[in-house]
């Protein structure tokens, strides 16, 4: 855990209540725009866009994908813990 401010002030997301807070509106975001998806026309090029929660499914994979990725070069990119001393 961080160390306390020096000033003394309390920031917003000390309190674990503000946290989960910011967590629920998320969620609640997310099943929002989920539900939206049978409301609006939607213009597709492809037929599997047409697919109920697409789109929420399609950035799903894409951000697994992505931390797959970003945690294999991290092998490849990493350097050692001195790399920058004399």
């Amino acid at each position: 855990m961080d160390a306390p401010d020096p000033s003394g002030k309390k920031h917003m997301f000390d309190d674990p209540k503000n946290i989960k807070r910011v967590i629920h509106a998320l969620y609640a975001v997310c099943g929002i725009s989920l539900l939206l998806d049978f409301v609006i026309h939607r213009h597709v090029d492809h037929p599997w866009e047409g697919f109920f929660g697409f789109y929420a499914i399609y950035g799903f994979v894409a951000c697994v994908i992505l931390v797959l990725v970003a945690k294999e070069m991290r092998k490849l990119l990493m350097r050692r813990e001195d790399y920058y001393d004399d």
